[in-house]
């Protein structure tokens, strides 16, 4: 069994749960209607899309749930700047709201080409939500709309965010140098 490198513990799992219930909170009142569907981003927000899924559920909130699973990174630590995909959703988003949730907010390229392939396909209107965003991730109005906590400039592990698909399934965030 190989032994775990170096791990800097950036939020403990007791207080990322708290962050994604205090998230759900705030997006609660902008999803009261039953028009929306929670898209999560494939593989790294699965973790992140189950909580607050559940943090949701527990204010009588219950989107409809698919998947989209693009891909930038590979087994790179960073983007190669071409987002390819994998699979598309299942069900139609025609006239729906979207909160499309994806793990670690970056370059931003991710969110908004999934952003933009949404509306294509008749989403009544998309609000992005990431479990994290990087220091020199865009801002404003090019920036996320929900974000859970603004992480360091380093490489993330842990709770869905991976190393060449390793420990995706540690429950808190880290971070590797």
């Amino acid at each position: 069994m190989t032994e775990l490198p170096k791990i800097d513990v950036i939020l403990p799992e007791a207080e990322l749960m708290a962050r994604v219930d205090e998230l759900a909170e705030r997006l609660a009142p902008r999803l009261r209607s039953d028009d929306w569907t929670a898209v999560s981003i494939l593989i790294g927000a699965t973790p992140f899309t189950s909580d607050l899924m559940k943090a949701l559920a527990r204010r009588h909130i219950h989107p409809v749930l698919d998947v989209m699973w693009l891909e930038s990174y590979r087994d790179a630590r960073e983007s190669s700047g071409r987002v390819v995909v994998r699979a598309d959703i299942a069900r139609s988003v025609e006239g729906r709201g979207i909160l499309l949730v994806d793990d670690v907010f970056d370059t931003g390229r991710t969110l908004d080409f999934a952003k933009q392939h949404l509306l294509a396909k008749g989403a009544r209107e998309v609000i992005t939500v990431a479990l994290t965003q990087k220091p020199w991730a865009p801002r404003g109005e090019l920036g996320v709309d929900f974000c859970a906590f603004d992480a360091p400039g380093r490489f993330l592990v842990g709770y869905g965010m991976d190393d060449k698909g390793r420990y995706r399934g540690l429950p808190f965030i880290g971070a590797l140098d």
